[in-house]
C-alpha cells in the first residue's frame, strides 16, 4: 500500500470516528488529507470504497491490541477476561467517552443500506467471539462441564452486552456506565462458576 493512500485512509478514519460515514463528506476528506479530487480518485474509486477500507483500518489496530495480544495471549484466561474489560474501558475514556465503538456506529449508520458494510461490521464482532469463546471455555470449565454452544452463546452475549453499554455510554458521554456493564459481565461470568473466590475476577 502507498504511504499517501494510507495517509488519506488514516485521516478519514478520524472523520468518520468523530463525524460518521455520511456526515464526512468528500470536501473534508480532500481538506484534512490535503489532496485533489484527481489524486483522491487515483486511490479509491469512491467514498464507499474508502469507507470500506477504514474499517479495514480499524479492525487491524482491534485485531493486534485486543483479540491478538489479549485474547490469544498465553495468560491466564481470567486475567484475559479482566485484560480485556480494561482495554475497553481504557480505549473509550481515552476519547472522553463521547465517539462510542466505531464498528457499532458503521452498524447502525450502514448496515441497512449497502451489505458490504454489513457484513464487514458482523465479521469484526464475530472475530471478537470466536477470540473470546476458548478464554470463558478455560474459565469455566476448571470448575463446571460447559457444553460449547453454551459457551457461544455467554460470548455473543457479552460481546452484545459491551457494545450496548457503549452505545449508551455515548448518548450519556458518561464512562462510568461503561464500567458498570464490565463489572455485569464479570458477575455473568461468575453465575457459571460455584463461587465468585474461584474465578479470581476483581
Amino acid at each position: 500500500m502507498s504511504q499517501k493512500r494510507q495517509e488519506i485512509i488514516e485521516s478519514a478514519a478520524l472523520l468518520m470516528q468523530s463525524k460518521g460515514y455520511e456526515g464526512t463528506k468528500l470536501s473534508d476528506i480532500l481538506e484534512t488529507g490535503r489532496i485533489g479530487k484527481g489524486q483522491f480518485y487515483y486511490y479509491f474509486s469512491s467514498k464507499r470504497e474508502l469507507g470500506l477500507a477504514v474499517i479495514d483500518y480499524f479492525f487491524s489496530s482491534f485485531n493486534q491490541e485486543l483479540l491478538e495480544n489479549i485474547l490469544s495471549s498465553q495468560k491466564r484466561p481470567e486475567i484475559r477476561l479482566n485484560e480485556m474489560l480494561e482495554w475497553v474501558i481504557e480505549h473509550h475514556k481515552s476519547k472522553q467517552a463521547k465517539c462510542g465503538c466505531v464498528f457499532g456506529n458503521f452498524t447502525l449508520e450502514m448496515s441497512e443500506h449497502d451489505e458490504a458494510f454489513r457484513k464487514k461490521v458482523s465479521e469484526v464482532f464475530e472475530a471478537w467471539k470466536e477470540k473470546l469463546k476458548p478464554v470463558l471455555e478455560e474459565i469455566i470449565q476448571s470448575s463446571t462441564p460447559i457444553e460449547p454452544f453454551e459457551t457461544d452463546k455467554l460470548a455473543q452475549g457479552i460481546v452484545a452486552m459491551l457494545e450496548g453499554g457503549i452505545l449508551i455510554m455515548k448518548s450519556k458521554q458518561d464512562i462510568q456506565v461503561l464500567k458498570s456493564i464490565t463489572d455485569l459481565v464479570k458477575d455473568l461470568v461468575n453465575s457459571f462458576r460455584q463461587s465468585h473466590d474461584m474465578i479470581g475476577i476483581d
